[in-house]
C-alpha cells in the first residue's frame, strides 16, 4: 500500500484574488474581429446603425410603415451587439451548455427574413411618403438602400452560420478550438 506524504503543501487565497482572476479573463479576442463571422457582425452594426438613423431622422412617426423598419433596424441592431459582445468576450465559451452554432444561425435566419420585410416595406414607402428630392425623400431612399445591404450581410451569415451549424469543412475538435467560429 502506498505511502501518505508526510508533507503536504497547501495553498490559500482570498475571494478578492479570485475576482480579479475572473475580470482580467474578459479581453477580447482580436481572432474574432479578424474571423468572416466577426466581419460580418460589424458590417451588420454599422450598415443597421445606417439604416435607423437616416429613418429617426425623418419624421417616421407620421407613416406606421417606418414604425416597422424602425422595430426591425434597431431590434436586430441590439441583439446584434449583444452576440458581438458575446462572442468578442469568448462568452459564449462559458455557456457551454447553449448551442450557440444552431442559436447563432435561427437569429440569422430571422433578422434576414424580417429585414426582407423591412426592406420592402421601406422601398414601398418613399415614394408615398415624400416629395422626390427633398431631403426625408434623399434619406427614406438611402434607408431602404442600407436595409437591403444589412439584409444581404444577414443572408450571408445565415449561411455561414448554417454550414456552421452543420459542421460543413471541420471537425468537433477544430471547432471548438477555433472557438466555434471560422
Amino acid at each position: 500500500m502506498a505511502e501518505f506524504p508526510s508533507k503536504v503543501s497547501t495553498r490559500t487565497s482570498s475571494p478578492a484574488q479570485g475576482a480579479g482572476a475572473s475580470v482580467s479573463a474578459l479581453r477580447p479576442d482580436l481572432g474574432f474581429v479578424r474571423s468572416s463571422l466577426g466581419a460580418l457582425m460589424l458590417l451588420q452594426l454599422v450598415l443597421g446603425l445606417l439604416v435607423w438613423a437616416l429613418i429617426a431622422d425623418t419624421p417616421y412617426h407620421l407613416y406606421p410603415a417606418y414604425g416597422w423598419v424602425m422595430f426591425v433596424a434597431v431590434f436586430l441592431w441590439l441583439v446584434t451587439i449583444v452576440f458581438f459582445i458575446l462572442y468578442l468576450f469568448q462568452l459564449h465559451m462559458k455557456m457551454y451548455m447553449v448551442p450557440w452554432p444552431l442559436v447563432l444561425m435561427i437569429f440569422n435566419v430571422g433578422a434576414t427574413v424580417l429585414y426582407i420585410t423591412a426592406f420592402i416595406t421601406c422601398s414601398a414607402a418613399v415614394e408615398l411618403t415624400s416629395l422626390k428630392g427633398t431631403r426625408p425623400y434623399n434619406q427614406r431612399a438611402a434607408a431602404s438602400f442600407f436595409s437591403c445591404l444589412v439584409m444581404i450581410a444577414y443572408g450571408v451569415s445565415a449561411f455561414f452560420s448554417f454550414q456552421a451549424w452543420r459542421g460543413v469543412g471541420s471537425n468537433a475538435a477544430t471547432s471548438q478550438m477555433a472557438g466555434g467560429y471560422a
